[in-house]
């Protein structure tokens, strides 16, 4: 009630400010809600928060050049050093059996499938390590297969590659022809959709197999991604192990820290590259989950200039509000302490009548 009896005392031309100053903050307010729930929705990018829920680990992804494709003597090389350097630092993670980091490489190509009623050329993403706990597709029916199997005759289709193939999506277990060789579905997937999906080249169907089948059944430039999540005891320190450990140079390898990648500073770096960003002179190619991340850094940023519009515009006018106001006043700061003074002792007294009672209730009972 009191604060509908100040309001009323404004001036029409003071509630004009007061409504721009509410109006900015709530739209403040909005934008920083919708940007915090698109960062929660990114799961290929939040895949340190699903391995440690307690913090100290940071994702980072590697992406290499056409002509830098990784061998898996490279990858067996990265983690021996990895593994080597972190013991010796003494990280452990309690949580997850000991296991110091977990990690996953990936290749893109195309393959030829064949059912007993059809044949499908297809894209397809040749995966190895723990690439679903990376990115967790939304399976429609059987299960993931781990990079880590002995056996690498496994494949997940999604449902348009299912269905051509044998006309349904349930279908774990039923075998396939890859190059010759028998494969087994393991499971089906959902393919995401969308315009910015489409954009980012998830357009028509894929297959997920391992790493060594797309090499020596499909065609692929080799494996070009590696990602990992391990323990980030300070600011960008996976980021330059990374970086440091397979020794390529910006031309040849650019590393992306995913867990920090839409915080304010890597933000603002966006909008300072804007006009420049889309130009890309290396022959770096990205997957489509990260083209699909810079797209929403893009948006993100987008948002970011409108926060502090707004927020810059409640600040300058809410300031001048208050320093017009104080020129204006009509009170004292003598009058301000006696009525603090004045609502703090009246809630000691409420909270010692209060407590007083509970304490009487207990000694009668």
């Amino acid at each position: 009630m009191k604060m509908f009896t100040i309001l009323n005392k404004l001036s029409k031309k003071q509630m004009i400010w007061f409504s721009v100053v509410l109006i900015s903050l709530i739209l403040f307010a909005v934008l920083t809600m919708t940007a915090n729930s698109l960062k929660a929705s990114l799961d290929d990018q939040r895949a340190a928060l699903r391995w440690s829920e307690d913090g100290g680990f940071a994702q980072v992804s590697c992406y290499f050049a056409d002509s830098e494709s990784l061998s898996l003597n490279d990858i067996m090389s990265f983690r021996n050093q990895i593994g080597k350097n972190l013991r010796e630092a003494s990280f452990a993670n309690e949580n997850s059996g000991g296991r110091l980091y977990i990690d996953a490489y990936s290749s893109i190509g195309e393959v030829t499938i064949k059912s007993n009623r059809s044949s499908l050329d297809t894209k397809a993403i040749g995966i190895g390590g723990d690439f679903f706990l990376f990115h967790p597709l939304h399976l429609v029916s059987g299960a993931y297969f781990s990079g880590h199997d002995l056996m690498k005759d496994a494949v997940i289709l999604d449902e348009e590659a299912a269905w051509q193939l044998f006309g349904s999506s349930d279908i774990a277990g039923m075998p396939v022809m890859i190059g010759g060789v028998p494969h087994y579905v393991r499971g089906v997937i959902r393919r995401e959709s969308g315009r910015l999906w489409a954009a980012t080249g998830l357009n028509s169907g894929v297959a997920y197999i391992s790493a060594e089948s797309l090499a020596a059944y499909g065609r692929t430039a080799g494996i070009q991604q590696y990602e990992i999540v391990m323990p980030n005891p300070v600011t960008g320190f996976a980021y330059r192990v990374a970086l440091e450990k397979f020794g390529y140079n910006e031309a040849q390898m650019l590393v992306v820290d995913n867990s920090a990648r839409f915080g304010l500073e890597p933000l603002i770096k966006v909008i300072a590259a804007a006009g420049t960003r889309s130009m890309q002179s290396d022959t770096i190619r990205f997957p489509y989950w990260e083209n699909y991340a810079r797209g929403f850094e893009d948006i993100l940023a987008f948002m970011l200039v409108f926060q502090g519009l707004f927020l810059g515009i409640a600040g300058i006018v809410g300031s001048v509000m208050l320093f017009l106001g104080y020129r204006r006043r009509t009170w004292t700061w003598k009058g301000v302490l006696l009525v603090v003074f004045a609502f703090l002792k009246k809630s000691f007294e409420i909270s010692y009548k209060f407590i007083h009672k509970k304490l009487m209730k207990k000694r009668i009972v």
